[in-house]
Parts: C-alpha cells; sequence; structure tokens
C-alpha cells in the first residue's frame, strides 16, 4: 500500500559547493579502456534452476518445496543431537527452552508474507503467534528451493510445506513425550506450547532433547483441521509491525557496515544514451567524495558515473559537479508517437450491425516504491556479500555465482514496497561494481527522481473492443485486439501468447476473440502489480460498463446474467452488492467490476463524486474468495493497497516521454494518491473450498476499472483511457 502525505515533496537541501582542486582527470571512452568485469551480465539469461545439494546436507529441493509434498526431510541422528535444539527441516526449529523460530524462505516487501508463515507455524505446532520468531532466509536455491516473489505465488506455494514443516515438529515432540509416559501417541495432544496427555503436560522445553533424537519419517504428520484452527484464519496484525513503526525494521537503507561508503550514479539524460566521457576532477574537489566509476549498462539499465563517497550529502554534491557527455540513444523519442504506433498497429474489425465499438489508451506507468532503489555491497577477490530489497534473494546469488566467479551471499531486507521492480537486479549490480572500484562496502542510492526516470516501466497499450449485441442488449460476441509491448527484463516474456496468458481472464460467457500485437519496446520495460492483466481487464470491465449504460441495465444485473458459468465469481459479486446501500443522483455514481485470476475471485464497487468538479472516490467495496483467507488482515491490505494504486493511476499518475527524456521526476509531479484521497474501505471474505488462491495483484485490476467506470457516469464523460479524461502519451 502506497500513500503520500497530503503536502508536497520536501525539497533536497543543496549539496555543498564543490572546492577547486587543481589535478584534472578526463575520461574517455574508448577500444584500450578496461571495462568492469560486470559488463557481461547482461547478455546473461537469468537461470533458476537451483544448485545441487551437498550430500547430507539439511536439504529441501526445489521440487519437493513447490509441489508441497512435504518436508520431513529424512537427517542422520547427528544432526539433530548438535545441542542446536530440535531442527527437523530448515524451515521451522525449537531451541533446548522450547522456543520456536520460523524461517521465511520468501522476501517480504509489505505482502505480509513473514507474518502469514509465523501464522501457519503458531496453528500447526500449538503455541501462540507472539511466540514465534521470524527470521529472513539469506539467498539460496539449494536450501530453500525458488526464493522469487511474484504473480501472487508466496502464500500458496509456502502454506503446505510451512504447514508440514510445523506439523512435523509438533508430531515429533507429541512422539517423545508419549514415550516418556509410556502411553500411545494417539491419546497425546500439543496444545499452547505444552503435550498433554489427561491431567498431565509437558512444555516443549523438557521434550525438546528427547524429539531431537527422533527420525522425522517415522512419525505420522496430520495437518489441523479447518475447524479446529485457533491462529489461521483469525484477525492478527503483522508480527513485525512494532519493529516497522519504532525503526528496529531493517529496509535496504538501514544497513549499515563498518566503513561503508556510499554511491549515486549520473545517469543518462535521455533514453539510450551512452557515455562518452567525463571530466571528474570538481567531483573529486568536493569534501567527502573519494572517487568515481564509470559503469556500463547492466542488467537492462544504460550505465553512468558512480561517484563514492564517505556520505550521501558528499556523494549527491560530487554528481551534482560531474561534467558528462553522452552519445548516442533516441534524443527524440516521443511516447505520443509511441502510442500512435501501437494504435496503427491494431487490427481493423468492420463494425457490427448491432452493437458497440470502443478503443482504450493505456499509459507508461512507473512502480513508484516509497524506498527508492537501493543496495549494498562488500565485494572482495574471495567473497561477495549484498544485502538488497530484492524480490528474489536465491535467483540473485545464482546469477551472481555464475558470473562473478567467486561465493556470493545474499542477504534480503524488508522493502518499502516492490510491486515488481526489484525483480530487477541493476541496483545491486551497481553496488557490487561500485565496492569492487572503492576496495570497501558501498551502499548505492538511487534518489526518487532516479527511480522516476530510469525504471522499468510499466508497457503502454492501445486496445480496441467490439460486442455484437442482441435484442436484450446483452452481448453475444466479443473481439478485443490489444497492441503493446513486450517485456525487456524478461525477453521471451514478449510473444502474443504469452501475453495473453497474463492478461485475459474475462470471467463472462461471451464468446470471441482476443489478439494481441506485440511490438518492440522502445525502453525499459518490466513486471508491473498484475502485470498485462491490469490492462486488458481494464479496457473489458470499462468496455463491459459502457455497455449496460448504453443498454440501461443496472451494473450489478447486467454482470449477474454474464456469470452463470462463473459461480465464484456470481457469489462474491452478490456478496459486494448485498453491503452497498448507494443511491447513485447527479455526480454521483456506482462502478462495478470483477475479476478472477491467480485462483481467487473478487467483485469491486467503487462509489464517485464528481459534485465538485474533481472526482472523489469516497467509498471502496469489496468482496474476495481466496479460497481459505489464511490471514484476512493481510486480505484486506491487499484489497487496500490494489485499490490505492488503482485510484492513483486512473486519476493521475502516468509517464510520458518528450524529447528522450522522462517528464516526471518525483511524486511532485507523478502523481500518485496522498492520505486524504483514500476512500472508505468495506472488504468481505467469502469462504469456499476452492484451493489457496493468491491476492497480492488481484484487486488491482477490476478497482481501477470500477472506480473509472464511475467517474465515467459521475461525470458524463465515456473513459478512453487511463488516466480518465487525460492525454496519454
Amino acid at each position: 500500500m502506497r500513500l503520500l502525505p497530503a503536502r508536497p515533496d520536501h525539497e533536497h537541501r543543496r549539496p555543498p559547493r564543490p572546492r577547486a582542486r587543481p589535478q584534472r582527470r578526463r575520461h574517455r571512452r574508448g577500444p584500450a579502456r578496461q571495462r568492469l568485469p560486470l559488463r557481461h551480465l547482461l547478455a546473461r539469461a537469468r537461470r533458476r534452476e537451483a544448485r545441487r545439494p551437498r550430500p547430507g546436507a539439511e536439504v529441501i529441493g526445489r521440487r519437493g518445496f513447490l509441489a508441497a509434498v512435504g518436508l520431513t526431510v529424512a537427517l542422520p541422528a547427528p544432526a539433530f543431537a548438535s545441542g542446536a535444539g530440535l531442527v527437523p527441516n530448515v524451515l521451522v526449529r525449537l531451541d533446548a527452552r522450547g522456543r520456536v523460530t520460523t524461517t521465511v524462505p520468501r522476501p517480504d516487501t509489505g505482502q505480509g508474507v513473514r507474518t502469514v508463515v509465523a501464522m501457519l507455524v503458531a496453528e500447526e505446532l500449538a503455541v501462540p503467534l507472539a511466540s514465534v520468531a521470524v527470521e529472513q532466509a539469506p539467498g539460496d536455491t539449494a536450501r530453500y528451493g525458488r526464493q522469487g516473489i511474484g504473480n501472487s505465488t508466496s502464500v500458496r506455494q509456502l502454506a503446505d510445506p510451512v504447514r508440514r514443516a510445523a506439523a512435523t515438529a509438533r508430531a515429533l515432540l507429541v512422539t517423545a513425550a508419549a514415550r516418556r509416559w509410556g502411553v500411545p501417541v494417539a491419546e497425546c495432544a500439543a496444545r499452547d506450547g505444552h503435550v498433554r496427555h489427561r491431567r498431565r503436560a509437558l512444555p516443549y522445553a523438557e521434550l525438546v532433547q528427547a524429539a531431537s533424537a527422533l527420525d522425522p519419517t517415522t512419525v505420522t504428520v496430520e495437518l489441523t483441521p479447518r475447524a479446529d484452527w485457533k491462529v489461521l484464519g483469525k484477525r492478527a496484525g503483522r508480527v513485525d509491525a512494532r519493529d516497522i513503526v519504532t525503526g528496529r525494521a531493517r529496509y535496504g537503507l538501514d544497513v549499515a557496515l563498518p566503513g561503508l561508503l556510499t554511491a549515486v550514479v549520473a545517469r543518462p539524460p535521455w533514453l539510450g544514451a551512452r557515455l562518452a566521457s567525463h571530466d571528474d576532477a570538481k567531483a573529486l574537489a568536493v569534501p567527502g567524495v573519494l572517487t568515481t566509476v564509470a559503469l556500463d549498462g547492466v542488467a537492462g539499465a544504460q550505465g553512468g558515473v558512480a561517484v563514492v563517497a564517505r556520505s550521501a550529502p558528499a556523494a549527491l554534491a560530487g554528481r551534482a559537479a560531474l561534467t558528462c557527455e553522452w552519445t548516442g540513444g533516441t534524443p527524440d523519442a516521443d511516447s505520443r508517437e509511441w502510442l500512435a504506433q501501437l494504435v496503427a498497429a491494431l487490427p481493423q474489425d468492420p463494425p457490427p450491425a448491432n452493437g458497440h465499438t470502443a478503443a482504450y489508451e493505456l499509459p507508461l506507468l512507473a512502480h513508484a516504491p516509497m524506498e527508492p532503489m537501493n543496495a549494498t555491497a562488500d565485494a572482495r577477490p574471495d567473497l561477495v556479500r549484498l544485502w538488497a530489497p530484492t524480490q528474489d534473494p536465491g535467483g540473485l546469488r545464482d546469477t551472481l555465482t555464475r558470473a562473478l566467479g567467486v561465493p556470493v551471499e545474499v542477504e534480503p531486507t524488508l522493502s518499502g514496497g516492490a510491486f515488481g521492480r526489484r525483480i530487477e537486479d541493476d541496483y545491486a549490480l551497481e553496488a557490487i561494481a561500485c565496492s569492487r572500484a572503492a576496495g570497501a562496502p558501498v551502499k548505492v542510492l538511487w534518489t526518487r527522481e532516479d527511480d522516476t526516470r530510469h525504471d522499468s516501466y510499466r508497457p503502454m497499450s492501445a486496445h480496441r473492443l467490439t460486442a455484437e449485441l442482441g435484442p436484450d442488449g446483452l452481448p453475444v460476441r466479443r473481439a478485443h485486439r490489444v497492441a503493446t509491448w513486450g517485456l525487456t527484463v524478461l525477453p521471451f516474456f514478449g510473444t502474443p501468447q504469452l501475453v495473453l496468458a497474463s492478461g485475459d481472464h474475462f470471467p463472462y460467457a461471451v464468446p470471441g476473440e482476443v489478439t494481441a500485437t506485440v511490438l518492440p519496446a522502445p525502453l525499459r520495460t518490466g513486471f508491473w502489480r498484475a502485470v498485462y492483466a491490469g490492462q486488458f481487464a481494464y479496457a473489458e470491465e470499462c468496455f463491459l460498463s459502457a455497455l449496460a449504460q448504453r443498454a440501461g441495465w443496472d451494473q450489478v444485473e447486467y454482470r449477474r446474467r454474464l456469470l452463470a458459468d462463473q459461480p465464484r465469481v456470481l457469489r462474491v459479486l452478490d456478496a459486494a452488492a448485498a453491503r452497498v446501500r448507494f443511491r447513485p443522483g447527479p455526480g454521483r455514481a456506482l462502478g462495478v467490476a470483477c475479476h478472477l485470476e491467480y485462483g481467487s475471485a473478487i467483485a469491486v464497487l467503487a462509489e464517485v463524486d464528481a459534485r465538485g468538479g474533481k472526482p472523489v472516490v469516497r467509498k471502496v467495496t469489496a468482496a474476495v474468495d481466496v479460497g481459505q483467507a489464511l490471514h484476512p488482515s493481510g486480505v484486506r491490505a491487499q484489497v487496500e493497497g490494489g485499490a490505492l494504486d488503482a485510484i492513483s493511476t486512473v486519476l493521475g499518475a502516468r509517464i510520458t516521454v518528450r524529447a528522450g527524456r522522462v517528464e516526471q521526476s518525483s511524486f511532485r509531479d507523478y502523481a500518485w494518491a496522498r492520505i486524504d484521497a483514500a476512500p472508505e474501505f468495506d472488504v468481505v471474505l467469502v469462504d469456499s473450498d476452492a484451493p489457496l488462491g493468491g491476492m497480492g495483484e488481484l484487486a488491482y485490476p477490476p478497482a481501477a476499472a470500477a472506480v473509472a467506470s464511475a467517474v465515467a457516469q459521475a461525470t458524463g464523460r465515456p473513459v478512453t483511457g487511463m488516466p480518465v479524461h487525460s492525454e496519454v502519451g
């Protein structure tokens, strides 16, 4: 969730005046210049295979981990009797005092995966949630399997393995107690950190030593039935909330090391430009500046010149004093021309005799996490250590190990938002390059302006939708034509088939044809919350709302008639509609949208008031079915966060390019929602027997469409793109 204070950004402090210095260094790029050893990383495809485990190590293989076949991996007895307590697997351990610690394999970027994992462990170990300590796993795919987050998969893929890991520990403790008492295991039960048998009980601390000598493959592991849940499915705050609000939590920007230096990078002023030469004499005259480093473009970035200093203010002042010459690129690039190219690429369908056609144009979007990109590296000849708010610590470690040829350790920190941006590793590679050049640990900082103007953006897209209507005004056939770009972060993610697989999740019973035309991206593009679904569903739901309004139908009833084959979607639509007591009037309207993706279903109803001239979202009502809501508070938070992103992008935020430059630079002109724009929320959870579904990206597509449709009805002006009533390109 991202909300900004209802006031302008603070201005940066003026950097100290640079001090004159007699020597002068001028660096010109040429054949003889020695490039940094990271230059080849861009050409290396990032493969995420797990490393081969060492014999005898405590290992959970990727296949078994992700298939959730269980984590009761057989280990030699000495691995348990080492005095470390009970360690039945890599996810759960109890120390000699019975204290429970869980290791979370996936990074937490605000989605609350640490809390869900702690709840899973507390439930299956029968201990209070507050008694479970949480540790973040380092990057290690051999030990933890896939560690990347994205596609709303973290909880879905971790839930069963973590539950089985904790249930294994419980079974070992219960078995140890039963043997001490000489009674059948079936007569014993775990509750509140004790194993109980009739009127007697033993705390876990007294059973750890005996349980650690048992073979976990010899015990029967049973998961706690849903009807008996005491932690899962209940209201719970984040386990790290106190640390976050008191400043104890460690984000990437909080990493501190002895002798740590700071670097900022002078980046190309226009798209695609490359460094031709630079003069750093004035930069080196700034007190605290130690050196400059010419960076090749790594991981899709454009490169530049890093200024390494003893402090961030000194590094920023040194960067301001640099003189750089740039060459190449596209200094005349214009996003309006890009949009025109996409529109021209759309197939032309003949208009139906009895139907409707609409077009939608969607802009570039930046990720805008509250914590800009950053990473800290200590690169030595025989070892590279990295601390970074990354979305894939294991994959990053594997990539760096292959590329650098030395052991690499990756410690993921908390992230102040990610939304797909931290899947990329350019900021981490910059930190390693600077550390190698400086011979010391270095933290690379991106300013807000760096983050906004050098992002990997959500691609632009153009949509043309056509519907043939029946006598009752309901669509009987449809066509959806899309023209967009691929993702440069993963070049193979640029085929029409993958774009359609990612974007097309139309839940309604209307036959038709959906096609995608994919053009080469003229700038960096990457994953952005909900990827292509946020664009497809926005156009489809806005179009459906226009059809309902054209036919004089109620928005909810119009959709109900088309959802006979989707009972889950119909159920959430009815549940959300039942909570709304809104009555439309002049300048006031209700927008409706549904979505089915990630194994989950959601309906969103947005109330908009435009009587003051500027549309304001007053209330958002949503009903969501994720199968089993393991962490209801977390589900609600994800709905709210997705809806706030929707409000931001529908009512103002966009990226435009003129003369090769991104025009927006910060929250001052990249209009993200402020605190005073947050509406009232009412989120209802609809239980079902469906398998566990994903939630992190589910709410954005329907929330954006519902808000846009409500604005259209309230203002009487049709939706033609995003932001509403604004020029897209």
